[in-house]
């Protein structure tokens, strides 16, 4: 966060220095962008092969083969929850939300790719319908579906409040993948990762710069909707925070639960290419590489 009184006095080309226009720095106009009619199509006598709902202020790990659609909706009342994704087959290639940012922005929505950390860095799902695209962006620079934050953790929790809080996403995801894996508690924590906030609406101040959230506009029967790339874990957590309007990491917030539901289609979109791996050859410029 910038100072409000900063120690140091602005040089004569200050303007001239803030006012030099920005670049992106992924240009991403060589990247053709899914098409999403293949995948609407690949609906149409899709079976549902999978059902699991999330408990209010807990997380659960569900499988997504690869080909297969999966879909989060909002039951009961507003509530956010925090994705994390990993491939089946690897745990160490998870979703990499800093990434993904730096390609997509800041918010994801229908058409946006999840792609997988380094050195895989591969599609692992897409975004193929977002009922909440109408949102868009709202006055105060707030949107939904962020790859900004980090996800609610007890020792953030702990850093700011003090005791002993473990419904933090983190702790949930943690949990969750543990009973999924098998893997010890503290093994299965290094692999939760920063998440996809579904439903959760946020931004940044224009004045300090600082992440800020409000009630999300989600609503029962609005929902968010993947296709995998490659075989998935998934772990959602159903945020202590709620629709996050006020309360974070608390008991205080109404929460809700969250659907999760896994539908094989009939056939994979037409064209679909497959889990595409990544075309660098590793060598890093070594001699000899």
């Amino acid at each position: 966060m910038k100072p409000a009184n900063p120690a140091h006095e602005a040089p004569a080309d200050a303007a001239a220095r803030r006012g030099i226009a920005p670049v992106i720095c992924y240009p991403v106009e060589g990247m053709p962008r899914p098409d999403p009619a293949p995948y609407h199509a690949a609906r149409a006598g899709w079976e549902r092969v999978g059902e699991h709902l999330v408990p209010p202020r807990e997380a659960l790990c569900f499988d997504v083969p690869a080909g297969h659609f999966f879909r989060i909706t909002s039951v009961e009342g507003p509530q956010v929850g925090d994705l994390n994704l990993w491939s089946a087959a690897d745990l160490t290639e998870r979703f990499f939300s800093g990434k993904t940012r730096a390609l997509h922005g800041t918010h994801l929505s229908t058409g946006d790719r999840m792609w997988s950390s380094l050195p895989f860095l591969r599609e692992m799902a897409v975004i193929t319908e977002d009922t909440l695209d109408w949102y868009g962006f709202d006055a105060f620079g707030g949107s939904v579906h962020d790859v900004i934050g980090t996800r609610c953790d007890p020792y953030t929790h702990n850093l700011l409040s003090g005791g002993q809080y473990h419904h933090c996403c983190h702790s949930n995801l943690t949990r969750a993948l543990a009973g999924r894996t098998g893997l010890p508690l503290a093994e299965a924590e290094r692999h939760v990762h920063d998440v996809l906030n579904v439903f959760m609406c946020t931004g940044f101040t224009r004045d300090t710069g600082q992440y800020f959230m409000k009630a999300s506009p989600v609503r029962p029967g609005d929902y968010l909707e993947f296709f995998a790339n490659i075989d998935l874990i998934g772990g959602l957590s159903a945020c202590p925070g709620g629709d996050c309007s006020s309360e974070h990491s608390s008991d205080q917030a109404a929460c809700h639960p969250l659907l999760v539901e896994v539908f094989r289609p009939k056939a994979p979109p037409e064209g679909w290419p497959g889990a595409v791996a990544n075309g660098y050859d590793r060598s890093h410029g070594a001699a000899g590489g």
